[in-house]
């Protein structure tokens, strides 16, 4: 203990203020504060800005493309019957039901909404690797959430998103799709496991990474479905694209989430939304059906 506040050092080590008045000695601070530029541990009252609430938005979003992905992969449908539409709609609610809870059960309680400590470097997401060792000698143990709550919220979203979905999901599948209905609910049992080992493991680098991740993979994923049409010219491509529900849908899904991509760059950057840059949004689908003629394998001759 010390009576007055001295540096320790570390960038995350601090010093609790004892109801004595003295000082404790270096480590980590409690959940839910955070080492201050003095080492004194302070409360997170920091209120998240727009890119952490998206970053958030995104870790739901892709339990959420996951569970309607494992189901459509089950069902084998090349339209979308009503038992299909069901079990998407029960994998929505399980994922907006585990969002609303964990906004509630986060500090403060009972609230939509949430204290924090800001983002400011890629290390605080990995204060387990920044343990000082003064003089080379004893290792001083301060690894602490220094980005409360967006880490260990995400972990309470998954095991939430599990349990939800073992309550709700037996039911719709076993009244609905019986066969098919209980694959997707063991797809998610191996990706939740999945997600939360990359969220330990990469949380900081998704955190900086998320925007340019969901563009990369909404511009994939819109050539692979574009790509899976037998017929590749673009009249079919284009009469496809607006006459079947099926391929309607995921094309506005496509657009949607690389639309969320775009706005999350801009804010990552500090530029501010232009409703310009959501014209780039459709741009994807558009170059594949005007190139698809260009890269049509049976029109290449070998000389």
């Amino acid at each position: 203990m010390m009576n007055a506040l001295t540096r320790c050092p570390g960038l995350y080590c601090g010093r609790e203020l004892l109801p004595d008045g003295n000082w404790s000695d270096c480590g980590a601070c409690p959940r839910g504060f955070r080492a201050n530029a003095s080492s004194a541990c302070v409360p997170c009252d920091d209120t998240p800005i727009f890119y952490d609430w998206l970053y958030l938005g995104f870790m739901a979003l892709l339990a959420l493309v996951l569970h309607w992905f494992s189901i459509d992969m089950v069902s084998m449908r090349r339209n979308i019957p009503k038992e299909v539409i069901v079990l998407h709609l029960s994998a929505l609610l399980e994922v907006v039901l585990a969002s609303l809870i964990v906004l509630q059960v986060t500090e403060p309680i009972g609230e939509f909404t949430i204290k924090s400590c800001k983002a400011k470097r890629l290390s605080d997401w990995y204060t387990l690797l920044h343990n000082p060792s003064p003089n080379y000698e004893a290792t001083l143990h301060c690894t602490q959430e220094a980005v409360y709550p967006l880490y260990t919220m995400v972990f309470v979203f998954y095991a939430l998103g599990i349990i939800l979905m073992l309550l709700i999901r037996p039911i719709i599948a076993k009244k609905f799709m019986p066969k098919q209905g209980k694959f997707s609910i063991y797809a998610a049992l191996y990706f939740y496991p999945i997600l939360a080992l990359l969220h330990a493991v990469g949380g900081g680098l998704i955190y900086y990474s998320f925007p340019y991740i969901t563009i990369i993979l909404s511009v994939l994923s819109n050539a692979a479905h574009f790509a899976f049409k037998l017929n590749q010219t673009m009249k079919s491509l284009l009469l496809s694209s607006v006459s079947d529900i099926k391929n309607v849908i995921v094309i506005l899904g496509h657009w949607l989430l690389h639309g969320y991509g775009v706005i999350a760059v801009a804010t990552l950057r500090g530029l501010s939304i232009h409703p310009v840059m959501l014209t780039l949004v459709p741009l994807p689908a558009l170059f594949y059906i005007l190139t698809a003629r260009f890269t049509d394998p049976h029109k290449l001759h070998i000389e």
